[in-house]
């Protein structure tokens, strides 16, 4: 008795689509089993590992940035150390910094060069542009001043 083998024909109702046909297709073997287990350990074992290594990855992206901007702090400090050692930089830092001057040379300080408004009545006398000398020794009148607050009776303590 030989018997003769039909092709399975598909169940009313289903669409016989490529992808329909492809998981049909598949057998579950023992080897297919075997085969899906050791792809999800591997993803289940290499998952943790793979998100440490990104993590680790960005921390040395970050941590060499870090060292890029302190690396250029420190070049930016060792150009200023080396305009220290230069006496032409002193001189000028001296001179702009404390007003410093060197021998001979003559320094002019503006202090205020605004005018300053005049208030008060219309009556007032207006100020005077014009540089006044006085005949009194500066010198003389800081040591009578000095010494008088010196010198003077201390008052009672009450």
């Amino acid at each position: 008795m030989e018997r003769t083998r039909t092709p399975r024909q598909p169940a009313a109702g289903r669409a016989d689509t490529p992808v329909g046909g492809w998981i049909r297709g598949i057998r579950n073997s023992g080897f297919s089993l075997v085969m899906m287990g050791i792809l999800v350990l591997a993803v289940v074992v290499l998952a943790p590992s793979l998100r440490t290594y990104g993590e680790q990855r960005q921390e040395i992206d970050r941590l060499k940035a870090a060292v890029t901007d302190q690396q250029d702090t420190v070049d930016h400090l060792k150009s200023e150390r080396e305009r220290w050692n230069d006496r032409t930089f002193i001189t000028t830092q001296a001179r702009e910094r404390l007003s410093y001057v060197l021998p001979g040379d003559i320094s002019f300080l503006v202090i205020n060069d605004l005018k300053l408004p005049v208030t008060g009545l219309e009556g007032d006398t207006p100020v005077s542009t014009d540089i006044q000398s006085t005949d009194v020794d500066w010198l003389t009148s800081v040591f009578a001043s000095v010494m008088t607050a010196g010198l003077a009776p201390e008052e009672a303590s009450p």
